[in-house]
């Protein structure tokens, strides 16, 4: 079962890798355009054979697919053509900023999300329990561009607690606490509107979940006899409700990673996802496609992972892996 599922992960990577290949070919125009966008009648013959003669575009299509995951494996990606500057490296300098920002929120919106919909699940129908459905419905609906927009509005500009764009102070040299505690400001307003709009599906989850659980019959033979109400959230109804929101926090993360790009756009955080906004405004169609690639092998390898921990937290499944 083990080798099936490493073997299922291992060909949708291979089918990623190869679309990744092939869609930039299928787009209309001539591959120069694609490549270079609108500078392209800027440049002259000789210019335009070099960039044909660098990406292998005069091979056929076998030998051009040989050089794409010869480049591939060795890092060897290319220059972004709107910044001048290697792909990877590009990448590289930015994914770090986009993982802070994902990982923290993933945390806070999970343990928040989950906090929440358990409080409500015990209260069902009384008046906490409507207040907290229908604010999370509520701020769920606003989209997140607005969101941001209106904590900047708030909190950057009329009250100035927070910076409203960027991930640090780039005019000052600073280094240690100084440093990290600047991070984390600059961190803050993005945070926030990436975990209020991410609340709802982990309130949602854990809710149902909970309400669920509570109703099975081995809950109620654990109330019977009278064990305390404590031991019985905790042992019987926290444990067995965990499941759907961890399969909630590992799916989210593909979702979140591409939610990114208008949370990052929108307080100019440089993140991968504001990379991305940059290379679509830019036409850059070597950075959309390896951006496009580093996402989805990220999200892919989250799913992997997901998998492989369903075996150590559902013991029902733990069978079925080893068989």
């Amino acid at each position: 079962m083990k080798q099936k599922k490493i073997t299922h992960y291992l060909f949708i990577v291979a089918v990623i890798i190869v679309l990744n290949f092939f869609i930039p070919r299928m787009l209309p125009g001539s591959p120069i355009s694609t490549l270079v966008g609108e500078d392209v009648g800027q440049m002259t013959a000789a210019e335009k054979m070099g960039i044909l003669d660098a990406y292998h575009l005069n091979e056929p299509m076998y030998v051009q697919f040989w050089y794409y995951i010869k480049d591939l494996f060795t890092l060897n990606w290319g220059n972004s053509f709107s910044m001048r500057q290697p792909i990877f490296s590009l990448l590289w300098s930015r994914i770090g900023w986009t993982l802070l920002l994902v990982g923290l929120n993933l945390l806070l919106s999970t343990v928040i999300g989950t906090a929440l919909g358990i409080f409500s699940a015990y209260r069902r129908k009384n008046k906490k329990d409507i207040g907290i459905v229908l604010g999370t419905t509520v701020i769920s609906s606003i989209p997140p561009f607005w969101i941001g927009m209106i904590l900047i509005s708030i909190f950057g500009v009329k009250l100035g607690w927070f910076p409203i764009y960027g991930a640090y102070s780039m005019w000052e040299n600073l280094s240690g606490w100084s440093r990290f505690i600047d991070v984390l400001h600059h961190l803050a307003l993005p945070l926030i509107t990436m975990v209020i709009t991410s609340l709802m599906i982990y309130f949602t989850t854990a809710r149902y979940s909970t309400l669920q659980v509570i109703g099975e019959d081995y809950v109620k033979l654990a109330k019977m006899r009278g064990v305390p109400k404590k031991k019985i959230t905790f042992n019987y109804v926290i444990r067995n409700m965990l499941l759907p929101v961890f399969t909630t926090f590992m799916m989210d993360i593909g979702y979140i990673l591409s939610g990114s790009v208008v949370i990052e756009s929108v307080f100019s955080y440089p993140g991968l996802g504001t990379l991305m906004h940059e290379a679509v405004n830019a036409r850059d169609y070597p950075l959309i496609q390896y951006s496009f690639l580093v996402t989805s092998l990220i999200t892919v390898l989250a799913l992997f992972i997901s998998d492989c921990m369903y075996g150590i937290l559902d013991p029902r499944m733990r069978g079925e892996s080893d068989g």
